[in-house]
């Protein structure tokens, strides 16, 4: 996932992750177990929704961010392979 967001464009916090998804841009979207957005949950179909069993506290520090993430959009996997999870 590091890879991912140091060479590619990933989308941070459920505002952000939404706007990318509605828009068309996320290619996959990455949701901690206690989001609590109901739209990101729901998604289906494209883009890929990925459901981390962890929580937003666990998400943020796997990501290297030194808050909590609740959710994120992959939107360039840069040099990654993230998109084969």
């Amino acid at each position: 996932m590091k890879t991912a967001i140091s060479t590619g464009e990933v989308a941070f916090g459920v505002e952000q992750t939404e706007k990318a998804v509605r828009s068309g841009k996320a290619q996959m979207v990455i949701v901690a177990r206690n989001c609590p957005s109901e739209f990101l949950s729901s998604v289906g179909g494209s883009p890929k929704v990925v459901r981390y069993e962890g929580n937003n506290m666990e998400l943020g520090a796997l990501c290297g961010k030194p808050f909590s993430v609740s959710a994120l959009a992959v939107i360039d996997k840069g040099s990654s392979n993230i998109l084969s999870l």
